[in-house]
Parts: structure tokens; sequence; C-alpha cells
């Protein structure tokens, strides 16, 4: 099998965290917080650098893991919490799919001057093709990902350059207002929220830090870097957006860059290149989410036992198809599921739960003395701050959002007993066949 450069683990880095965030969610956390969104940015970005430093220390200790914050809980604390957080993290992989391709579809029909309503067709083809791009290996997903990054990133900082133009002589400081429903701290946890949901892709390096080339403390430096330059284009972004359009304007869409550009009555051509950028955005987001999923549930199935098809691994393409494909159908069905921010927070609570746990596995090996080759800055302060800004966000949530998220973890709690008792009356009849 062939290695990842690091710049190429870097670029499905950021193309996993580029995308969801600032093309798609970031007018939404505007919306819900106003200028206290900048804030927000910053805390989730600090908070994502420390988890990143955790996983990091995660994945060289086990270098082979496929299934990321999955796999480290299963390996920390064995069968039912395993079962609970891998099911968990994977519904949350295969929704926030449906998330970002949403973006794609806003992007796309805003180009082509469509209607809104016939976005979700545009979304629905974007999973499908890459899809297909994933099953042909990681390799080739890696080297189309690099290209994308540099080319979005290219557009990223032409549209900071433009807002700072366009915002010059124009501009009010009445812009960084908040009206009295964007105020106070539930608004700042709400806007987090959305915020959350847009860094939480640096984790798909992780689930192939062997395959980096100077192994897997190269992979954790490569999550750290694309965590901090992602926070950096974040807040320029966030910044240039208020410039634009008062913060008190902002409401919930999946193209803010858009309507930014549209309240402000930008150049045509202007508007073209960054539909352009937030279309290419969105497919690489998407791209690396698919690929995370479909490994997640690739080693969930294999350490569970699940039948033989769903665990079915391409050796020499790296890539576990019908893994893969499970996780677009369930993206797909995702996309019904409500506006793009009801879809991120229910995305959003099962990676907060599957980062709690990672933080306590890090303090579960380390009290064992097995540490990686890379480790943890500031241990243990470090990973106890992390635990608490991770429970500070759960203030944020949307009640419909906790509710069907703790239906679901009642539902695998009581399957992951089921399959328990089911797998050792198995085990027990086979010792009673071979006696």
């Amino acid at each position: 099998m062939e290695e990842v450069s690091f710049a190429q683990a870097i670029a499905v880095g950021l193309g996993a965290i580029i995308g969801a965030g600032i093309f798609v969610l970031s007018g939404t956390a505007i919306s819900l917080a106003g200028s206290l969104s900048l804030i927000a940015f910053l805390f989730i970005g600090l908070m994502s650098v420390l988890i990143a430093t955790q996983l990091g220390e995660l994945s060289t200790i086990f270098p082979h893991a496929k299934g990321s914050t999955y796999s480290y809980a299963f390996e920390a604390f064995g069968y039912e919490l395993g079962f609970l957080t891998g099911i968990m993290v994977y519904f949350s992989f295969s929704t926030s799919i449906a998330a970002v391709a949403d973006g794609f579809g806003a992007y796309i029909v805003s180009i082509l001057g469509l209607g809104k309503s016939i976005a979700v067709i545009f979304s629905i083809i974007l999973i499908i093709i890459l899809t297909i791009l994933n099953i042909v290996g990681i390799q080739k997903a890696a080297e189309a990902d690099f290209f994308l990054v540099l080319i979005k990133l290219s557009i990223l900082s032409i549209f900071i350059l433009a807002a700072f133009i366009i915002a010059f002589g124009h501009f009010s400081i009445s812009h960084f207002y908040s009206s009295p429903n964007q105020i106070g701290i539930l608004p700042f946890f709400s806007s987090s929220i959305a915020i959350f949901f847009a860094y939480t892709g640096f984790q798909v390096i992780t689930s192939f830090s062997d395959r980096v080339k100077g192994g897997p403390n190269n992979a954790a430096k490569a999550v750290v870097v694309s965590v901090l330059i992602s926070m950096i284009f974040y807040i320029l972004v966030a910044f240039s957006l208020i410039l634009l359009v008062p913060a008190s304007r902002f409401k919930i869409n999946a193209d803010p860059l858009s309507f930014a550009l549209d309240y402000a009555h930008a150049p045509s051509w202007l508007h073209i290149i960054v539909d352009i950028g937030g279309m290419i955005a969105t497919t690489s987001a998407s791209l690396a989410m698919i690929l995370l999923s479909g490994r997640t549930l690739y080693q969930i199935g294999k350490d569970m036992n699940f039948p033989s098809f769903i665990i079915k691994y391409n050796q020499s393409k790296d890539v576990a198809p019908i893994a893969t494909i499970i996780s677009s159908f369930i993206a797909i069905v995702s996309l019904f599921a409500g506006n793009v921010y009801i879809v991120a927070s229910i995305s959003n609570f099962g990676l907060i739960f599957s980062f709690l746990i990672s933080s306590l596995a890090v303090f579960h090996f380390r009290r064992k003395k097995i540490i990686g080759t890379y480790k943890v800055p500031f241990y243990p302060y470090s990973v106890i701050l992390t635990i608490i800004m991770l429970m500070l966000l759960l203030v944020g949530f949307p009640r419909e959002s906790l509710v069907i998220n703790s239906s679901i973890m009642i539902i695998i709690i009581i399957l992951s007993y089921i399959l328990k008792d089911l797998r050792e009356e198995k085990l027990k009849n086979n010792k009673i066949k071979y006696n």
C-alpha cells in the first residue's frame, strides 16, 4: 500500500475541517450569537487543538486503528462502552456528511440561479460520486483532496481580501451590534455547537495514521497543524462576514458566503468564484467524512463480529466498500432530517461523547504507563480543561437533538447487552460442541 505524505495528511484534515464550518455553518454561528460568535470560533478552535493533541497521543499508541475515537474507547474500556461510543460516533459521522453535502447543494443552485428546493438533488449526486471515489482507494482520494484544498484556501483568501475592500468606506461599527436574543450564555454555546461541528473533521487523519510518511508521530503533528490553519481562516472569514452584513441580519442557511455577497451587492464575478469555492469546500469535506465513516463502521463490525459482508475490506485499495456504501446511504436519508443546524447538532452529540471518552482514555493509558511517541502537552491539566469545555457545550444543544441522541443511546445500551449475551451463548455452545 502506498504511503500518504505529511502534506497530503494535512490536506485531508483541512478538507474535512474547512468546508462544513466556513462555507456552510459560519453564518448560522453568527445568527445564533452575533459578534460573540468570533469569540466562540476562538473558544472551539482552542478546544479542538487540545482534543487534537490527545488524539495524536492515542494514535501513536494504536497506529493501526481504523476507527479513530471508537477504537480508543474499545481498547481502553472494553466491549460495552466501546460499542456505545462506536455507534454514537458512527452515527455522527454519517449524519455529518448530510450537513456538508447540504451546503454543496445550496451553493450549486446559487451559482446556477435555481430554486433552493432542488438543492437536495445535487447533494445526493455529490454523495454518490464521492462514495465511488472513496471505493477507488485512499491514496487517490488523498491526492484529489490535496489539490482541492489548495484551490479552496486561495478562494477563501480572495473572499477575505474582497470583503475588506468592499467594506472600506461603507463599514459601520453597528455591524458588530448583536440583537438581544444573540446575547448571553445560551446563544454563545448554541453558536459554539455549530462551530464545533465544523472543526471536528481533523480526526480523519487518525484513521490512517499508520499510512502517513514518518509514522504516527507525523500523523499526530498533521492533526494539530490542520486545526491551527483552520482556526486562522475561520476567524478571518467570520470577521469578513460581519464586515459585509450586520451580525443581527444573519440567519440559518447552508450558503452564508453567498448570502453575505448578495447583501453587500458584490460584483457577480466574485459571487461566482466564491460559489465555486463553496462547492469545492463542501466536496472535499464530504470526501473526507465518507472516508472516515466507512472506516469506522468497518472497525466496529470487525470488533463486534458483524456479518462478514459488512466488514469486507479491500487491502490493495485500503477501503471497506460495503461499509462506505452503508454510510453514504445513511447520509442521503439524513438530508431530509431538517435544516443544516439541526442535522449538525444531532451529529455533534455523538462527537462530544466520543471526545470525552477519548480524554478519559488518555488518563487510562497514562495510569497504566502506556504512552505514545507523541505526548499531550501540559498533561494532566490540558486533558482536564478539555473535559470541562466539552461538558459546557451541552448547554447549547437544542432540545430535539438531546431527545433524539438520548433515545439512541438507550437503544444502543440495550442492544449491546443483547449482542453480548448472544455472543457469549454462541461461544458457550461452540465450547460444548468441541468438548
